[in-house]
């Protein structure tokens, strides 16, 4: 009979801040350069660490990669689950919106992460696109459906609703560099958040009688 596999140990105070140390790294060198151009060894320098040192705690590359993809898929999925099928429809929708907005102001990176990713056809990730993303989408899109069907909200697409939102929210930190360069020294986050506010209110107000 086969045997259970053994439970993996827990890791030492050491072994811990190292795997941080990488991951964090990490994330700066793929956000950066994306994972077909970032190499172990602008990791291991980034960490701190040489490179056999990184490969005791990392097999490869790609490994590094899906542990941080992992781990971003269900950080990017949060505020959507928070969506209430129960409460206000136009309130429910801001407040993901600026739930949204405020992911783009303090993960950058990971935002970045995602968008190479994607771009690049998802090839680490496409499992949890086409399975916990597409049905937690789905879920959302129908209850956004049914607020339009009983007039609660203006007639609109649910799926390129959920869309725009996240083109127009996580466009500020994948073209941080494009926006600043445009804007100097001003925060863009500053006015996004309320000229967000006032295109979706908008655009998902029904109209008046």
């Amino acid at each position: 009979m086969n045997q259970p596999p053994a439970p993996m140990k827990p890791q030492t105070r050491i072994q811990k801040k190292n795997t941080d140390l990488i991951r964090t790294a990490a994330l700066e060198v793929f956000s950066n350069h994306g994972f077909r151009g970032a190499t172990l060894d602008q990791i291991a320098a980034e960490a701190g660490l040489s490179k056999p040192n990184l490969l005791y705690y990392f097999s490869s590359k790609e490994a590094i990669h899906i542990d941080l993809l992992s781990d971003l898929m269900t950080t990017w999925l949060d505020p959507l689950r928070e969506m209430n099928a129960d409460g206000n429809p136009l309130a429910e929708i801001l407040a993901y919106v600026q739930r949204k907005l405020q992911m783009s102001r303090e993960f950058p990176r990971e935002s970045r992460l995602f968008a190479n990713e994607i771009v690049q056809g998802a090839p680490r990730m496409i499992d949890g696109l086409q399975g916990e993303l597409k049905d937690l989408v789905d879920e959302k899109a129908a209850i956004i459906q049914a607020w339009c069907d009983s007039g609660q909200l203006a007639p609109v697409n649910p799926h390129h609703l959920i869309f725009s939102i996240w083109s127009l929210t996580q466009h500020y930190a994948d073209f941080d560099v494009q926006i600043r360069a445009v804007l100097g020294d001003k925060d863009p986050f500053d006015d996004a958040a309320a000229y967000l506010e006032t295109l979706f209110t908008r655009t998902l107000t029904p109209p008046s009688e």
